[in-house]
Parts: structure tokens; C-alpha cells; sequence
């Protein structure tokens, strides 16, 4: 199992407090600069495709305002992650061609300057202690109302909900796993308000307890938990 590790340039040290709208944009340019088939497969406007993939960006010495997010360097990482292998190397081979390149988001702009490849062991254990690189965003959507409940680590139901839009990611995506013996406890749980796609949501974010099969979490140590992963969000890695 591998991850990729991004590394950007900026031009000043204030980048968009909607940095998941400018990272989403350039993940799309990045593609339809490699091969616009892929680009038509992944992100169809007149359809809408689920992800395999997440992501997350670690950002030095962050403050975040209403309406810029303010670093201390001039740079910042993203780690994305694929459970489809052959969707990673694609991925991979398009962020080289996008190497040195100057993209530009609100008042600044971010260049990638490096594209590094992590081995990530394969996950041996059913039980593991995890910590999440991204919030977790949990939902449920009324599809009558059009509206969504969100549920964080604070609530009863946050267990059995993670399962719930666990059962409908597999179902979406025609994957038969079994998801029986899954099951996320909070040990160091914190709930926190993200932004998302424009609004501001709750998560979780923090150390937590999961367990299930080996072939499921390995499938989601790199496709991510919950919903929103796409854009940035239910990422997690191994603790112990």
C-alpha cells in the first residue's frame, strides 16, 4: 500500500480559508492536463461519481480567520491516498506533470514541488488504535427535506452512524465486504467545526478505536472514513 506526499510553494504565507475548494481545482486540472478520459471518468458533471480516494493537508503554524487561513511558512504538504492502485499511479504520473507549474488561488499562488511515494504497511491487526489526519465527517441525509444531521464523536449514535455511511459508500460503489465486525469508539475524541465545501459542519477529529476485517481496513486506511473524503476530509492513520 502506498500514499502520496505533495509539497507546495506559495508566494505568500496567507492561502483561502476555502483552501478544499482551490486543492478540489487543482486535483481536477490535474487530471484533465494527464488525460481527459480520466478526467471524464472521475468528475462527469452529469453525474455524480464517488471516490475511492481522501486526503489531507498538514499546514505550519495555521491560524485560521473568517476569510484567510495564516501559515508561518511559505509552504505547505498534501498526503493523498487511493484505494484503487491503479487509479493512485495515474494520479501520481499526472501530479508529475504538474511539477513547477504556478497555480493560482486568491491572492497567491502554489507551485508542487515535489511528489514523494510512502510505503504504507499492510494493516495485519483486526483491532487498531487510530488518529484522524482530517476531520471526520459523519451525516445523514434526508433525502424528502434535502437536509443533513451531522454526528460527531460527542453523540450516542456516532458509532452507528460511521457504520451506516460505511454501508452506503460500499453499497454505492457495488463492493460486497463485509462490515459485521466494524465498529469506531472515541478514546480521544474532540468534536470540531469545519469548513466544507463552503460551510461550516461538524466533525471529529482526534484518537479513536476501529475495528473489522483485514481486507475493509486496509480498503479504507486508504480510501478514508465517512463522507466528504473526497474533498479533504477522513483521513486517518495507524497509531498502534
Amino acid at each position: 500500500m502506498n500514499e502520496l506526499k505533495l509539497e507546495f510553494q506559495l508566494e505568500t504565507t496567507e492561502i483561502p480559508a476555502e483552501l478544499d475548494k482551490v486543492l478540489v481545482s487543482f486535483l481536477k486540472a490535474t487530471i484533465e492536463n494527464y488525460s481527459p478520459a480520466l478526467f471524464e471518468k472521475l468528475y462527469n458533471k452529469n453525474s455524480s461519481i464517488l471516490k475511492k480516494y481522501t486526503w489531507a493537508t498538514c499546514l505550519p503554524g495555521a491560524r485560521f480567520t473568517q476569510e484567510k487561513i495564516l501559515l508561518n511558512q511559505k509552504r505547505f504538504t498534501m498526503t493523498f491516498s487511493d484505494a484503487d492502485i491503479g487509479e493512485l499511479i495515474e494520479f501520481y504520473n499526472a501530479f508529475i506533470l504538474m511539477k513547477y507549474k504556478t497555480y493560482s488561488m486568491n491572492q497567491n499562488s502554489m507551485r508542487l514541488m515535489a511528489v514523494k511515494i510512502r510505503n504504507i504497511p499492510e494493516i495485519q491487526d483486526t483491532e487498531l488504535i487510530i488518529k484522524m489526519r482530517s476531520a471526520l465527517i459523519v451525516r445523514k441525509h434526508d433525502s424528502i427535506n434535502n437536509s443533513d444531521k451531522y454526528y460527531t464523536c460527542k453523540d450516542l449514535e456516532f458509532g452507528e452512524m460511521v457504520k451506516e455511511n460505511l454501508r452506503i459508500f460500499l453499497e454505492k460503489l457495488n463492493l460486497e465486504m463485509d462490515i459485521s465486525d466494524f465498529s469506531i469508539t472515541p478514546l480521544k475524541g474532540k468534536k470540531v467545526v469545519t469548513r466544507t465545501w463552503g460551510r461550516l459542519v461538524d466533525g471529529s477529529i482526534g484518537i479513536y478505536k476501529i475495528t473489522g476485517n483485514l481486507e475493509l481496513l486496509n480498503f479504507l486506511r486508504a480510501a478514508g472514513l465517512g463522507t466528504r473524503r473526497s474533498i479533504g476530509k477522513g483521513m486517518w492513520e495507524v497509531i498502534y
